[in-house]
């Protein structure tokens, strides 16, 4: 949950308002579609009319060297503690250093073993991801926890090829541990880090293609000093956050700027190239605040085993085509819980964007007529007053809704 979205948040009242515009980041368009590339993968002692060997080795040494002069504060590299690293690394997918650390010095606080994770439920850990969004990764983290406990005695497993059994833990992720945790030389590379490699070697094909990855990944190996990869991936990492960035790197500063391939070609805006995304999808999703007539509101909580699973919510779902909202927001409580509502006025209109789609949120005032609340398509539910919210771990957009309902009580 990236983060995972942007977010822009209408309210149909005077009360509150607040609106953020989507962005979406403009792709470099430099090379014509019939480019090739201009390497192969078996030339890499001589890539680029270089001596690779050579030439790479002497980046990661001043690559080293200016890491340890320039290298960020960041919280977790001030532990070698197998754990904390491991949970920085898993809060560091889809999401920037900078929003990571606060949520990572809160969920050591409240989890501050592996032991402590594994005996906690799931709840109280979603609970303290909440607002981190992608959700998986907390439970993926939790489910990995109590196999290390069970199965494995707690140790946490010190290799690439051991980690990647564990839930949630994928190559890279599975490198950054091994290399940072446990001083195992292997190079851990996202797309960031392969960003700033197809510049570093004027590398002019999409990164995100698996012939690509594996020739950036035979570059960054012939870079890395023995016995140093976990400091090489972190240098590599502040490289690409605050010098290499996506647009507009800052080459005056870089330290290896007269040994950057893409620099000395004038081609470093224009790398790394990349295929034509394709536009995302809208929808339409209402939800419904539903009052049982005595100062309580109905929350669901999700499918497991689904998008944003384990998260409570406003029950609710999507439109399908030619439906207006409110009967929408009926036929879905009806499916959900075999209900019947009365819609009343809308509260708030929410723009929220996730990784593959993006969906404008309708929240209804809604009253409970007949029926008794059954768990059709959710897993639980709850009759709560607004007080009592802050127990359960919500999505971002109903966060916001909780937020209005809020404002308004306040009124």
């Amino acid at each position: 949950m990236p983060r995972t979205t942007n977010t822009r948040l209408t309210l149909h009242s005077s009360l509150y308002h607040q609106e953020r515009p989507l962005s979406i980041a403009k792709v470099p368009d430099f090379f014509d579609e019939g480019h090739v590339p201009g390497y192969s993968i078996p030339a890499m002692t001589t890539f680029r009319g270089i001596n690779g060997t050579e030439h790479a080795a002497a980046m990661g040494r001043r690559l080293l060297a200016w890491y340890e002069q320039q290298r960020r504060d960041l919280p977790w590299r001030r532990t070698r503690d197998p754990y904390a690293i491991w949970v920085a690394e898993i809060m560091l997918q889809q999401t920037r250093a900078e929003v990571a650390a606060a949520y990572y010095e809160r969920f050591l606080a409240r989890f501050p073993t592996l032991e402590a994770l594994a005996a906690a439920p799931l709840e109280q850990v979603l609970k303290a991801w909440e607002g981190l969004g992608y959700y998986a990764r907390a439970r993926n983290l939790h489910r990995a926890a109590r196999r290390v406990v069970h199965e494995m005695g707690g140790h946490i497993p010190p290799t690439p090829e051991a980690l990647l059994l564990l839930p949630g833990i994928g190559r890279y992720t599975a490198a950054a541990i091994a290399s940072i945790a446990f001083g195992h030389d292997t190079v851990a590379l996202d797309a960031n880090l392969r960003r700033v490699l197809c510049r570093l070697f004027a590398v002019d094909d999409d990164p995100a293609r698996p012939n690509t990855q594996r020739t950036l990944e035979a570059l960054a190996l012939t870079m890395l000093p023995p016995g140093r990869a976990g400091d090489f991936n972190q240098a590599l990492m502040d490289l690409g956050a605050v010098i290499c960035t996506p647009t507009n790197p800052r080459c005056l500063l870089c330290p290896v700027a007269d040994l950057c391939q893409a620099r000395k070609e004038g081609i470093q805006n224009a790398l790394p190239i990349r295929s034509t995304r394709t536009r995302h999808p809208h929808r339409d999703v209402t939800a419904g605040v539903i009052w049982d007539g005595r100062g309580r509101f109905l929350i669901t909580r999700r499918p497991l085993d689904g998008m944003l699973g384990g998260l409570w919510e406003f029950p609710g779902g999507k439109r399908r085509p030619g439906e207006d909202l409110p009967d929408c927001l009926r036929r879905e409580i009806s499916e959900e819980l075999d209900i019947e509502i009365e819609v009343g006025e809308l509260l708030c209109t929410i723009e929220h964007s996730f990784t593959h789609f993006h969906m404008t949120l309708y929240a209804f005032d809604c009253l409970w007529l007949r029926g008794q609340p059954v768990c059709l398509g959710c897993t639980d539910l709850r009759w709560v007053t607004l007080d009592q919210v802050d127990a359960f771990a919500f999505p971002v957009a109903d966060r916001r809704i909780i937020a209005f309902l809020r404002e308004r009580q306040a009124s």
